[in-house]
């Protein structure tokens, strides 16, 4: 690496076209694991855009143009190469009667911070009927339980009398014109309004954010899906559950895995088709090294994981895999992947670990605590960046970020240190 004097003028005198084109680049040849112009940097703001305008989470998340001005200007003040802003609309959720999850302005105070609330929506006893028919289980036990306003959907009888034809879609339709089932299936299209709405959105503030100088993130424009473990722990079983299942019932939660794996694969392929954008995000939530020994991740969590990525690798696809946690005395299972087929965003791993020996075989992103941008001197702030540049940057294939993708608490001050220090450093 080598330093430049004119911090300032890196990017002066451009275009936002040629801007957008220039950082787009910067952030696919690192994806590639090539070597840039220099270190590509993202932020993913979350709840800190509303902060940084002077507003309420709830309103960020309810004013889309009060959102996207506040993300735009964030972008401006900072100029990394890439930028994210919110984390989704509590619309859907508001308009389902969502128990899993809280958002300010639902469940939680405006200035709350989105939260997943965890629940064993599915008891151990149940695994047997989910086995058997885990389509029918979804429809008429599971979304019920989690969705207040679905609970009409216990009153549909068995999916599998759709196979009488005629017949059987008779019973559906007069159980359809009962008020509480009608009810249901007006939920879910008030829910589906909301969820065109919110990507309409989306798509509009991605556009101005293009005109202003920074590109779309590649990396959420595909399909989102979970490990194996993790979708049976994460929405069924809840981690008390599932982690008592290991001991109590290890066949039937191998076989759960097993029932959802093409589940898995499948809905990811047909998005990624429907959004003719090869990307698929996967954040991991029960497999890094705090979680289980390394014998349950061997058996448990690895296999299922490796199988559904390879598919996806296999397909075109390009996993963006969050390693959440720390994973540091699991990273050679994760050498097994193919060189340069996949993106790793790291959260408490070891980063310089991490490209020793992941630094050929995948996009790195990382190398920021959140802690430090809340705490550290200035001082440290640069001395940091400066050891992460010239060791983690090395030879390209990495991308600046913080360690995980909320910025809430970070002084503005020490992002700009920050950012000012990597396109100081991060030239190659």
């Amino acid at each position: 690496m080598k330093a430049t004097s004119a911090v300032s003028s890196i990017d002066g005198g451009k275009t936002p076209e040629q801007l957008c084109t220039e950082r787009a680049r910067r952030i696919k040849d690192a994806c590639q694991l090539k070597q840039p112009d220099r270190i590509p940097t993202i932020l993913r703001f979350g709840h800190l855009t509303a902060d940084l305008a002077g507003i309420t989470r709830q309103e960020m998340y309810e004013n889309p143009a009060a959102e996207q001005k506040a993300t735009e200007d964030a972008a401006l003040r900072f100029r990394p190469d890439m930028v994210m802003g919110g984390l989704g609309t509590p619309a859907v959720s508001r308009a389902l009667g969502d128990r899993s999850t809280k958002w300010p302005g639902y469940g939680l105070g405006a200035n709350g911070s989105f939260q997943y609330h965890e629940a064993e929506f599915m008891k151990a006893e149940e695994y047997d009927a989910f086995l058997d028919d885990p389509v029918d289980w979804a429809i008429r036990t599971y979304l019920p339980r989690v969705f207040g306003a679905l609970e009409g959907l216990t009153m549909l009888p068995p999916l599998g009398n759709l196979l009488l034809g005629r017949a059987g879609l008779g019973e559906y339709l007069a159980l359809i014109a009962n008020p509480q089932v009608a009810s249901a299936f007006q939920a879910l299209s008030s829910a589906a309004q909301a969820q065109v709405e919110f990507i309409g959105n989306t798509m509009a503030s991605m556009q101005r954010l293009a005109e202003a100088g920074f590109p779309p993130a590649p990396f959420f424009s595909g399909a989102t899906l979970l490990a194996p473990f993790d979708f049976i722990g994460d929405t069924l079983r809840g981690m008390r559950g599932i982690f008592l299942d290991l001991r109590r019932c290890p066949d039937k939660l191998l076989a759960a895995q097993e029932k959802v794996i093409p589940f898995i694969i499948e809905a990811a392929l047909a998005t990624c088709r429907a959004k003719n954008a090869p990307w698929a995000f996967i954040p991991l939530h029960r497999g890094s090294d705090g979680f289980m020994s390394i014998q349950l991740f061997e058996r448990f969590y690895w296999p299922q994981l490796k199988r559904v990525m390879l598919s996806l690798i296999d397909a075109g696809v390009t996993p963006f895999v969050i390693w959440e946690g720390n994973w540091d005395q699991r990273l050679e299972y994760l050498a097994e992947l193919p060189n340069g087929k996949t993106v790793g965003a790291f959260q408490s791993s070891d980063i310089f670990k991490v490209k020793e020996i992941l630094g050929d075989v995948m996009c790195i992103q990382g190398g920021m605590p959140v802690s430090m941008l809340a705490f550290a001197t200035p001082g440290e702030i640069r001395d940091h960046t400066r050891r992460v540049c010239e060791v983690a940057g090395k030879g390209g294939g990495f991308i600046m970020t913080t360690d995980i993708a909320e910025m809430e608490g970070c002084d503005p001050a020490l992002i700009e240190v920050w950012m000012d220090a990597t396109r100081e450093f991060g030239v190659y």
